[in-house]
């Protein structure tokens, strides 16, 4: 009884503590809305993925002709607006750049992005989109809230109409010493108006939302299928349990 008093509270406690892992170093993440029905959403995602991130990340188990089927666009529409690598509607999303050119200029060469959304979760990716702010000691110039020290620049900065700076604040530790700590990320206004400067954020904000949720499609193409089969199985094993159950009250109606 004991060891299994010790088993669920461990797994209590490494269920309060995944927050804070998933986080990246207890960063707070940002929550994402992903709606894999709205297929407008999923093609602009799509869009915002060819032209800022296929260039460097493949996504190579996702077939453009799949891609097509399952967002609603035919063949000319693929290959007038999100077919710059191939020709070929039958091909996989790759890229054109070769991975060891891709580790000597980057250091490391860019992971594919087929299961991203998966291995990292889309709340982590918003926040990771959201999270790139101006550090001029990195050779990008950039760094990003969730991911420390990251070797890639900021791609959709000009979607997001600038780079954000880091407002700091002094905190003082147990031991009586001061420590600047990052306190908020901040977009310089410039000669904005405040209506301009919001619908800059707003649109930034759905843009980087479109883009997770073609992520979170492009991780499991299969997963609104899987939810719809779910639920026509439910049903019927419902429907099931009551045939058997009227079954079982006339056969034991002489019975009793």
């Amino acid at each position: 009884m004991k060891k299994l008093l010790s088993f669920v509270s461990a797994c209590i406690l490494l269920l309060s503590t995944a927050p804070a892992f998933a986080a990246g170093g207890g960063v707070p993440l940002l929550h994402v809305k992903t709606n894999l029905d709205d297929k407008a959403a999923l093609q602009e995602g799509a869009k915002i993925f060819v032209n800022y991130c296929l260039s460097c990340h493949s996504a190579e188990y996702m077939r453009f002709s799949r891609l097509g089927k399952d967002l609603d666009l035919t063949d000319e529409q693929l290959r007038e607006n999100l077919m710059f690598t191939t020709d070929k509607v039958g091909s996989p999303m790759k890229i054109a750049m070769d991975k060891g050119d891709a580790a000597r200029w980057f250091g490391v060469a860019p992971p594919d992005l087929s299961v991203i959304a998966r291995a990292r979760g889309t709340d982590w990716l918003y926040t990771y989109f959201m999270g790139f702010y101006k550090d001029e000691s990195r050779p990008w110039g950039v760094n990003n809230l969730v991911f420390k020290d990251v070797g890639m620049p900021h791609v959709m900065a000009d979607l997001q109409g600038g780079l954000q700076e880091a407002v700091y604040k002094t905190e003082t530790d147990a031991n009586g010493h001061e420590h600047q700590v990052l306190e908020k990320l901040v977009l310089p206004q410039g000669d904005m108006s405040d209506a301009e400067y919001k619908k800059l954020q707003n649109d930034y904000q759905r843009n980087m939302t479109n883009l997770v949720s073609f992520l979170e499609y492009l991780g499991e193409p299969a997963k609104l299928q899987r939810y719809s089969l779910g639920a026509k199985v439910l049903v019927f094993l419902f429907i099931l349990l009551l045939i058997s159950y009227l079954l079982k009250k006339e056969y034991w109606r002489d019975v009793k």
